[in-house]
């Protein structure tokens, strides 16, 4: 499958683009630098495109059988301004069927669901829930995918000697790490042909942050590291005076009570079983 894949440059992109790459498909990296791109992966072509730019993207998009999409919301950023997985997403959608595109591909997120618990609300939360209501109504076949937290993320979250977490994890989680999943979106990719796709995406094994820090510090190898917790009650203080605090205070909020429960029969017998272990991974970081 020819396909063109936006947002490989972060945490979570490289290893699918790799994995993709690895199955077979013909892969085409979408980027606003396109220098960045071409250091990252020196062996896929790049194709210059914006995601704010629909004539940009229906130029990138000819071609192609299939859109990955691979964006989020910047820390920073307002609910007000251009966001990628809002008007972003809906520039894709229009140059995917300007384009007689047959697939798109989307990375959501399971957390989302929590928008509504509890009494929490979040425009995050209704963003990324709008953009799985416009895919699905596009026409377009597509497959959505809703992972669990990725081991990945302890990658941004040792620094120096202290592994960083917020205190007030309660529910488990199955981590999964992204090289995992991107075998099983390609192996989704290989049985698709016309249908319609959702699938939950968990690792093996479940954890509170808490739990998964403790396995972390005991797995990881280049130096002796300890936790450092900052308590979730400063950092929604904090948030009252800074957009990225209050993005990560929101996420953690969200993940600490997320009642997460093992949804993912389905798709391990669809598309085969997550391998890597949160201890194997730390120990490989």
């Amino acid at each position: 499958m020819k396909i063109i894949f936006i947002g490989a440059t972060g945490l979570l992109g490289k290893p699918v683009a790799k994995a993709l790459s690895d199955a077979g498909h013909e892969l085409t990296l979408l980027a606003r630098n396109e220098l960045k791109a071409k250091q990252l992966f020196p062996q896929l072509p790049v194709r210059r495109g914006d995601v704010f730019d629909v004539a940009s993207l229906e130029n990138a998009f000819r071609g192609f059988d299939a859109v990955y999409i691979n964006l989020s919301v910047e820390q920073q950023s307002r609910k007000n301004e251009a966001q990628p997985e809002r008007e972003g997403i809906d520039n894709i959608l229009i140059a995917a069927k300007r384009t007689g595109m047959r697939r798109v591909i989307y990375l959501s997120s399971l957390i989302q669901r929590f928008q509504g618990m509890g009494g929490f609300r979040w425009w995050v939360f209704d963003l990324k829930q709008r953009a799985i209501k416009n895919i699905k109504e596009s026409g377009i076949p597509y497959s959505i995918f809703y992972p669990s937290s990725f081991m990945d993320t302890f990658i941004n979250l040792i620094k120096g000697n202290n592994l960083m977490i917020v205190s007030g994890s309660k529910q488990q989680m199955w981590f999964i790490a992204a090289s995992d999943y991107g075998k099983q979106v390609a192996k989704a990719l290989s049985i698709a042909g016309d249908l319609n796709q959702e699938y939950v995406i968990q690792g093996t094994e479940s954890y509170t942050w808490d739990e998964a820090a403790d396995l972390v510090i005991k797995n990881y190898r280049k130096t002796h590291l300890r936790i450092t917790k900052a308590p979730l009650a400063t950092l929604r203080f904090f948030s009252l005076f800074s957009p990225s605090i209050r993005y990560v205070a929101n996420i953690i909020y969200a993940l600490n009570n997320y009642p997460e429960t093992f949804e993912s029969k389905k798709t391990w017998d669809d598309l085969g079983k997550p391998q890597i272990t949160l201890a194997e991974f730390a120990s490989n970081l």
